[in-house]
């Protein structure tokens, strides 16, 4: 009689928790170069719902492991292989799975917002087992690309991930980084992509019909062949021209008088007024003086704007999404709605502006989305912060005293 076809369930093994734990100790000395440090080699391994968050697996090989439902939060996976490994329904918050080999593994309903996945590799996977007759044996139900569906990655890093043929159909990608990542060929039906940055993706022959994709970037995406049926394409961010005018003046004249203005204290110059204007052409206002700059619902998407003195500047509804902002003076600036994911404002000052002797004027950041921005060491008193999106931003050294915080108790790293 031949012998039975080998199948996935067949080769997973159940190992004492003890065992573990002892696989866990060896790897942590291997990864510090101790003696008797040991690489944890976990292969086909049952770890459901194991409790391992903030756990160091760095280059772990987890080939084949099932990991469903466990607790993987801050975890340590880069360089880690998860060939066909099981994370359906793990959470893996703000997890290091970069450069990880993920190829077949299966993150359906995986909660990975936060997480950093760039470089990692999500393509098809096939496993093979040693076959006494045949040598080695493919498994042929094991064969599948990465599978995203229903998964939430939030924030989630994915910069440079090779994703092509993936399965991600009702996946939220919200604000994540998906530049430069290849989803040729991949299906990602009724996907949320809303504020992901797909510059430089490659998106060919991919399926995007119903994906939302509200204020999107897709600067330098290649979407040729790929479906867009029903998709949401409002607010997406396309390349801008090389030269924008305001009133038929370029704006960098504009800004120029501004400047003006602020130097000469009101005596020569204008104010400028560029409500909805791109301001990408100009690259970089590094520490340019730009008080009292009215410009709402303005694009600055990935600029430099270092040291910029912002001070009672109306940037309500702006898209400063990546934008350079260490050590700008934003004191009073209005910045309600204002798209801040990813911007840097470390050492930014976001306190009261004083007008006069006994006035001040708040910066009010109110529902502002700052998930994963950098606020730390940041000046902030007594600024508002009412419904902000604060997930996954660094406040480690901020100033918050008496500010006024979201009362939903968003996710903080302090």
């Amino acid at each position: 009689m031949p012998s039975a076809k080998p199948s996935q369930a067949s080769l997973i093994r159940n190992v004492h928790p003890s065992v573990v734990r002892e696989l866990l100790e060896a790897h942590a000395r291997y990864l510090k170069g101790l003696p008797k440090g040991r690489r944890a080699v976990l292969q086909y391994v049952n770890l459901n719902n194991y409790e391992l968050d903030g756990a160091d697996l760095s280059e772990a090989d987890l080939t084949g492991a099932l990991l469903g439902g466990a607790a993987l939060r801050g975890a340590r996976l880069c360089r880690a292989t998860l060939y066909g490994a099981n994370l359906r329904d793990s959470d893996l918050r703000d997890a290091d799975l970069s450069r990880s080999d993920m190829r077949g593994a299966c993150l359906r309903g995986a909660n990975l917002g936060g997480a950093n996945l760039s470089n990692c590799d999500l393509r098809e996977g096939v496993t093979a087992v040693q076959d006494e007759e045949k040598g080695l044996r493919i498994l042929e139900h094991s064969k599948r690309p990465g599978e995203l569906d229903y998964a939430l990655l939030q924030g989630a890093n994915l910069n440079g991930a090779q994703m092509s043929g993936a399965f991600a159909q009702r996946a939220d990608f919200t604000d994540a980084d998906l530049s430069n990542v290849s989803l040729q060929g991949a299906r990602l039906t009724n996907a949320l992509m809303d504020g992901a940055d797909l510059s430089g993706a490659n998106l060919y022959n991919a399926d995007l019909s119903k994906v939302s994709l509200r204020r999107a970037v897709l600067v330098g995406a290649d979407l040729s062949g790929a479906d867009l049926t029903g998709a949401d394409l409002t607010q997406v961010l396309r390349a801008p021209p090389p030269i924008i005018y305001v009133d038929d003046l370029p704006l960098n004249e504009v800004l120029e008088a501004h400047e003006l203005f602020c130097k000469s204290e009101g005596r020569d110059g204008t104010v400028a007024r560029v409500s909805e204007v791109d301001f990408r052409p100009l690259r970089r206002l590094k520490n340019r003086r730009l008080s009292g700059l009215s410009a709402p619902n303005a694009v600055f998407f990935g600029m430099d704007l270092e040291g910029a003195q912002l001070q009672g500047a109306n940037l309500a509804g702006a898209d400063l999404r990546g934008v350079k902002l260490r050590g700008a003076d934003l004191r009073g600036a209005r910045l309600v709605g204002a798209q801040l994911s990813r911007a840097d404002l470390s050492d930014a000052k976001l306190g009261p502006l004083r007008i006069a002797e006994d006035r001040v004027i708040r910066t009010d950041l109110t529902r502002a989305a700052l998930r994963g921005a950098n606020l730390r060491g940041a000046s902030a008193p007594r600024a508002r912060f009412i419904e902000a999106d604060l997930s996954g931003a660094r406040l480690e050294g901020a100033d918050l005293s008496g500010a006024e915080m979201p009362a939903d108790g968003a996710s903080l790293n302090f």
